[in-house]
Formats: C-alpha cells, sequence, structure tokens
C-alpha cells in the first residue's frame, strides 16, 4: 500500500472516466473501505456505493461514471467537519487502489441522489462522488474546470500558517514535527479552491481556524466540509509518521482575523 503522503501528492479530483463498471473484486475493495471509516469527531457518517442508472443519477461535470458513493449525516454539530473527514479519507483509500474520484456539491442531480440516500427529517447529503476508472485523458470541460478555479495552486505555507498568534507567520522548518502533517494539509481541495483552512502552532498543540469566504446554503457550511477534508490529511499524516495526539475542542483564545472561526485543536500526547 502506498504511502499516505504519496497518495495525498498524487491524487487529482477525476471528472472524466472509462466508460465502464467496478470490477467485483474493485466493488467488494470500496464497500469494505466505507463501511470501516472512522472520524475522530463523534458524528456517525453513513456510506453507501450506487449504480448511476439505477437509481438516475448524473452530473454534468461527470463523463463515463457508472457508480458514484454518497453520504449523510445527522444535522448535528460537528457534522459537516465529521463528514468532511470521513469523505476525504474514503477518495484516498480508493486512490490507493487506482480508483478516481471528485466531492461534488451542487453539480449534481440532488433529488436522486437524496432519494437513493434515503435522506430522513434532521439528516443532510452535502456531497457525493464518481468512482471509476480515470480516463487516460480528461474531458475539455474538465480541462477548463481546472484551470477557472486554479485547482493546482495552493496558498503559500506562510500564509495559512503561524506561531503563537495570526501576526506571526509559520515557516516550514519551524513547523518541526507538525511540518509534513501541515504541509499535506495544504494540499487538500476544496469548494472552489478557496482553501479556508489556518492553523497556529503553540507549543504541543496545533489550532486550526476556518476563514470564512462562502455563504452558507441548506446543505450547511461547506467550507466546513473544506476543514474535516484538510484535517483528514493532517491526522493521516500525523498517524503514519507516528506522530501521536487527539482532536480537542478547547478554544485557546487566540485573536483570529475578521471572518475566522476557531474549530478544533491537535494536541500531541505526552
Amino acid at each position: 500500500m502506498a504511502r499516505i503522503v504519496d497518495t495525498i501528492k498524487s491524487r487529482r479530483s477525476v471528472r472524466t472516466f472509462e466508460d465502464r463498471q467496478l470490477t467485483p473484486e474493485d466493488r467488494a475493495y470500496v464497500e469494505d473501505v466505507i463501511q470501516n471509516i472512522e472520524t475522530p469527531f463523534g458524528v456517525p457518517v453513513e456510506f453507501r456505493l450506487l449504480g448511476a442508472a439505477e437509481h438516475g443519477l448524473k452530473s454534468p461535470v461527470i463523463v463515463g461514471a457508472h457508480d458514484y458513493v454518497a453520504a449523510k449525516v445527522k444535522r448535528v454539530q460537528g457534522a459537516e467537519l465529521s463528514l468532511g473527514f470521513a469523505f476525504e479519507t474514503f477518495c484516498l483509500r480508493v486512490a490507493e487502489r487506482g480508483l478516481g474520484t471528485v466531492m461534488l456539491a451542487a453539480s449534481l442531480s440532488r433529488k436522486s441522489f437524496e432519494e437513493a440516500m434515503e435522506v430522513g427529517p434532521g439528516e443532510v447529503m452535502p456531497v457525493a462522488s464518481p468512482v471509476g476508472y480515470p480516463a487516460a485523458k480528461m474531458s475539455l470541460r474538465e480541462g477548463m474546470m481546472r484551470k477557472a478555479i486554479k485547482s493546482d495552486e495552493r496558498l503559500p505555507f506562510s500564509q495559512v500558517f503561524f506561531r503563537g498568534s495570526f501576526g506571526t507567520p509559520l515557516s516550514p522548518g519551524e513547523a518541526v514535527s507538525f511540518e509534513a502533517p501541515l504541509q499535506m494539509l495544504r494540499l487538500a481541495p476544496s469548494a472552489t479552491n478557496k482553501q479556508p483552512w489556518r492553523a497556529v502552532i503553540d507549543g504541543n498543540a496545533v489550532h486550526f481556524f476556518e476563514e470564512h469566504g462562502l455563504k452558507e446554503s441548506a446543505l450547511g457550511d461547506i467550507q466546513k466540509v473544506d476543514m474535516g477534508i484538510a484535517l483528514s490529511h493532517f491526522w493521516l499524516t500525523a498517524q503514519e509518521l507516528g506522530l501521536k495526539g487527539r482532536f480537542v475542542a478547547c478554544d485557546p483564545a487566540i485573536t483570529a482575523p475578521k471572518n475566522t472561526e476557531y474549530i478544533t485543536s491537535f494536541e500531541v500526547a505526552q
């Protein structure tokens, strides 16, 4: 199995797929992955593997996909964070097997997906993803989309990570044992590539914040889903490198810039 760092670095969002269904072996692999995902935030996430033809599932930005994975969650505190964490963990685990994915929120036949997921009162299905074999060449539309939102670009390390306070930019070398997890967090995908994550290192802890840049919708705060995605990168990398710790909700009372909200902290085990 590939190192998580290598998977994060090599993975990209896929919108153009080979026009074929998953093999029985790959279908079984996907089912095993979605049935065994856990998050450190305490909110259960329910996944389902869905056939596009069987359920009438489609997206105007997807070409060739026969299968989708969707997830739903109760509308409770921490729901978006847990769902983003779990869904990105799924995307990375299937990428290790050579399968492509891309998270979709707005550009899908939502009614069909919600019916297939049996979304009930008090539940929400923020995102879904095709899952299949990446085509050798992406479609013209996909290429234009990636160029328009600058999919491969990321904000500089010192613009999103800080030491002690938001007034002191952090260089990679100063991050010490947190450098690799933060570098992998920085590579996370996000809605329209807004990259809402901010982090402040303070001793043996990293405090994570969300810089708001998109309006909330009926689906909730999609940027909190993005934060969950990013924290999945951080957590999986830290675990692989032997950096033991836990996420805790313990507001450090750090003065944050306007429109920036404290989310959670990672504390290294003592």
